[in-house]
């Protein structure tokens, strides 16, 4: 099988919502993901109004909070994959925020 029939069949961001301590993403499979805010420090440190301001990328790939400059992929929900952000641009991110 090529790529471009795999490509046919993956999820994508259906709808996002979020709770106190939940990022929860329903993909068109059916599926629902919930990992954990904390895994992205950004979403963490992010205000409520913050957290609710996000678009959804494309057609369903991932999803990104302008407000936080933050970016998470369904592929990267998908697989657990955390934030990989550094804690040095973590440490940039929050002074300019004046945390």
């Amino acid at each position: 099988m090529n790529s471009s029939a795999n490509s046919a069949f993956e999820p994508l961001a259906q709808s996002v919502r979020l709770n106190d301590d939940n990022l929860i993403v329903e993909l068109t499979d059916g599926r629902e993901i919930s990992v954990p805010i904390s895994w992205y420090p950004r979403l963490d440190h992010g205000t409520k109004k913050e957290r609710e301001n996000f678009e959804v990328m494309g057609p369903g790939y991932g999803i990104h909070w302008p407000d936080l400059d933050e970016d998470i992929s369904v592929a990267g929900l998908l697989t657990g994959k955390p934030s990989n952000e550094s804690s040095e641009s973590l440490s940039r991110w929050l002074s300019e925020r004046g945390v």
